[in-house]
């Protein structure tokens, strides 16, 4: 029996699982790590906890499951997109990674555009425009602001590659990952050679692209004793943390989509060719399907604006032994009739991407009166985070994709109220799967398909995911939600300038 491993490196932790040639979850293991935010909306991680945290969760997974080291054959890896790990000549990390929600690259978004020769070039060239959270912004930070350490970059890579190198000493990375740094040309799955020439970027920096189910290497033998693994293990591309969990959803074909609710939020749909929304709005980035596309939506603060609430609005409930805040609140906010009494909530925590692409953007609860509670706000923060990626679901509605089903996952999605909202704040089925590990159930089955168990990943999907649940929409709470989802809407429009303003204090 061969088995396979896939990590997925996450904002929060890292997630390790084991999976048998059919897809049988046969261990798991975690662990959690912080992040710093040396000022408001900069966000940065040390590298190093990424690695130890890796180490940790294979180590246990191959200690719970008690499996032959020889018979795990490969690794996928997942992890946070967008993020940035800047080496130097010896292979030292120079300084914190910048990471996916950092917003302090606005004026390197406006370099980049300008450089490129306007927007629509710049879309042109690498399918996106530039915004914040992209990698390429965070190079040019690294340049304008801190010359020393740029004059030391020998390699940028992205959270899950860095530690690829560290298993197998190779700079790789895999297409649908390299899409988020906006210096990839996402027609033609290559490095942009016209925007690293305009922006006087050197090509060398960067890492080998593959696909995400082809073999980047094999363990480096001091690795594979540590680990608990052999050298023979093989180490595929993997995917970024959207693309990994949507063929951990098994988004793999046309019509398809998912809703993540995971610290950012997605709103994801398979494409057979690369499409594009001209004005920006929506991700056209590589799929981890081989030679395929996606488009995605995301808003910044899903999962992440409750556990924001819970933290710091619900810290009684933090201190309770024995009580799960989480459920607390649930069970608060599913007493509150749909629409929260009026009350609505932006979760705008770290600026927002989809459809905004505002890095001014900020939270908001607007509407409180003294009628509301705890519970109302509880469920206006899950309201406001479904009709963010509801207006993901209305654009692909104006580019005509097609929509026959909606998965949701990701840890937000555990909560039945939650996934309630979302099919009432849609107007579809809410369906879940079999398999709730997402990302990293999704590299494991690529590093399956890499090792020769399944033909591709379309066919490794079909034998291994299936459809559990369906939630429908109840259409008294539709109905409520598409009254107030136009106003939802206005919120953001009548407070930009506003927000402009909140920036510069």
């Amino acid at each position: 029996m061969a088995y396979y491993i896939g990590v997925d490196i996450g904002t929060s932790g890292t997630k390790s699982l084991l999976i048998d040639e059919a897809g049988s979850i046969i261990a798991e293991s975690s662990a959690e790590y912080g992040l710093s935010m040396p000022k408001p909306l900069w966000t940065e991680q040390n590298p190093e906890d990424w690695w130890q945290a890796v180490k940790k969760t294979i180590q246990g997974v191959m200690k719970a499951s008690k499996v032959k080291k020889g018979d795990v054959k490969s690794i996928g890896l997942s992890g946070q997109m967008h993020g940035s790990v800047f080496l130097n000549k010896a292979g030292k990390v120079i300084r914190p990674a910048l990471l996916w929600n950092d917003q302090r690259t606005v004026a390197e978004c406006e370099e980049i555009t300008r450089r490129a020769g306007g927007r629509e070039a710049l879309i042109e060239m690498v399918a996106n425009p530039a915004l914040t959270g992209f990698t390429a912004p965070k190079l040019l930070w690294l340049r304008n602001h801190e010359p020393k350490n740029y004059a030391a970059l020998k390699h940028l890579l992205l959270p899950k590659d860095d530690v690829r190198r560290r298993l197998t000493g190779e700079f790789a990375t895999d297409a649908s990952d390299a899409s988020g740094m906006l210096l990839l040309d996402v027609k033609n799955r290559t490095w942009s050679k016209e925007l690293l020439s305009k922006l006087e970027i050197d090509p060398s920096i960067l890492a080998t692209v593959y696909e995400s189910e082809q073999v980047t290497g094999t363990l480096l033998p001091e690795v594979a004793i540590e680990l608990g693994l052999t050298p023979e293990c093989t180490v595929v591309g993997g995917a970024g943390d959207c693309a990994a969990g949507a063929v951990g959803n098994g988004i793999v074909k046309q019509g398809i989509l998912t809703a993540s609710l995971g610290t950012s939020g997605v709103m994801f749909c398979h494409s057979d060719s690369p499409q594009y929304d001209t004005q920006g709005r929506l991700h056209t980035f590589c799929h981890a399907v081989h030679g395929k596309w996606h488009m995605m939506g995301v808003t910044l603060s899903a999962a992440g604006s409750l556990q924001w609430f819970v933290n710091n609005l619900c810290t009684e409930l933090l201190k309770k032994k024995g009580v799960d805040p989480y459920q607390v609140i649930n069970e608060e906010a599913e007493k509150v009739a749909a629409g929260s009494e009026g009350l609505f909530f932006l979760p705008y925590l770290a600026g927002e991407r989809t459809p905004h692409a505002d890095p001014n953007a900020r939270g908001c609860f607007i509407g409180l009166t003294n009628k509301h509670s705890r519970g109302h706000m509880a469920r206006s923060v899950m309201e406001g985070v479904a009709f963010s990626l509801r207006e993901s679901l209305a654009i692909l509605g104006q580019l005509d994709v097609p929509v026959k089903e909606i998965r949701v996952s990701g840890g937000g999605a555990k909560s039945p109220l939650w996934k309630q909202i979302l099919a009432d704040a849609f107007g579809q089925k809410a369906c879940t799967i079999n398999a709730e590990q997402g990302p990293a159930y999704g590299v494991a089955l690529l590093a399956a398909v890499g090792d020769g168990a399944y033909k591709n990943i379309e066919e490794a999907c079909k034998a291994t995911i299936r459809v559990t649940d369906r939630v429908p929409p109840k259409k008294t709470s539709q109905k409520k939600y598409d009254e107030a989802f136009p106003v939802y809407q206005e919120l953001y429009t009548s407070l930009k300038s506003s927000f402009a303003k909140i920036s510069q204090l």
